[in-house]
């Protein structure tokens, strides 16, 4: 779905980009026209250099545009889940087709794109969470970052989708989880074995599974074959693992929704409220998180990077946000 529309949308965007002098020059991106951000602040609104930079811009000293080229543009790491819209921004920006760019978007996994960008190999994270391991290396190794959320999205249970059970409470999820409940009949369902699937150590969904699901209660010991290392693994073996409707797992709404992957599949309610943009954006679907822009505290505020992070969260960049099927920070109509 959207990949039949990325021409229509990408018709669009380059149109007003245009307008502004080319496809690949970003107006708009100016330190003067676009909010600065605090780390960790989604307001948009302005608050002046993020803290810690240590930059204070000055007009004279931000160009008023920016041309982004495949020699200067930011190198990109981040989560699985983020990819397509990696892919969507770097095709805007240098006025390419989303297949053309496919090559600048390698992502190498939330935990281990935020290493990346520690150790000096990427420029820019377009990222989920980072975990308790992560901001421990982090610390060890003195670096700093400014990380700010671009969007909002949700983390979310699928199961095959000739499971009779709609909806299940975070308290349930927890207990399937740590072994406590095994069967769906205990849930309203059919007399079946729960088959409860898990992401690998380094995955962005495991992180928000322990920190919004677990809550410090101990995981049980999967089975073996029972641990996958990607999305789309997870989303084939859910649907069709041993010919059972028996199977769950988790992702990020995003994934399992925008980018078609539930197909033979259903996502949970949780607490009786199915997530979708209206339920994440008031707030009443119980398990959110959001989705971040990370450079290097110290990145120059006319480097690539520090340009690129600003577009991101301003106007322009918030409305391909939108399009692409996330939540934007700023809004409907940023």
């Amino acid at each position: 779905m959207r990949r039949m529309h990325l021409s229509a949308l990408l018709l669009a965007l380059l149109l007003l980009l245009t307008a502004c002098g080319g496809p690949a020059e970003t107006q708009g991106t100016s330190q003067e026209e676009t909010p600065q951000t605090e780390q960790g602040n989604a307001s948009g609104q302005e608050t002046g250099p993020a803290e810690g930079t240590g930059a204070e811009t000055t007009p004279e000293e931000t160009p008023e545009t920016f041309t982004f080229t495949r020699e200067n543009f930011p190198r990109l790491d981040g989560s699985t889940s983020t990819v397509p819209l990696a892919e969507a921004v770097c095709a805007v920006l240098l006025g390419e087709s989303r297949e053309s760019v496919a090559d600048l978007v390698q992502f190498s996994k939330t935990s281990q794109s935020y290493r990346q960008l520690i150790s000096g190999n990427c420029d820019l994270l377009i990222v989920g969470e980072p975990s308790t391991e992560v901001l421990e290396e982090k610390e060890e190794k003195g670096f700093a970052w400014i990380q700010t959320p671009f969007a909002d999205d949700a983390f979310v249970f699928v199961v095959n989708v000739d499971n009779p059970v709609d909806s299940i409470t975070v308290e349930q999820a927890r207990a399937i989880y740590a072994g406590e409940i095994t069967n769906w009949s205990e849930l309203g369902g059919e007399d079946r074995e729960i088959l409860a699937f898990q992401r690998d150590a380094e995955a962005g969904s495991q992180n928000l599974m322990e920190k919004l699901v677990m809550q410090g209660t101990p995981m049980m010991d999967p089975p073996e074959g029972f641990v996958v290392t990607g999305m789309d693994e997870l989303m084939r073996v859910v649907r069709s693992y041993d010919g059972s409707p028996g199977a769950i797992g988790y992702s990020v709404y995003y994934y399992a929704r925008e980018m078609e992957m539930a197909e033979g599949l259903k996502i949970l309610a949780i607490d009786g409220v199915t997530p979708s943009p209206e339920t994440i954006r008031d707030g009443s679907y119980p398990l959110r998180n959001p989705k971040y822009v990370v450079i290097p505290d110290d990145a120059p505020e006319d480097a690539p990077n520090r340009i690129l992070y600003d577009w991101l969260l301003g106007p322009d960049g918030q409305k391909l946000v939108e399009s692409e099927g996330y939540v934007a920070v700023a809004g409907e109509n940023p």
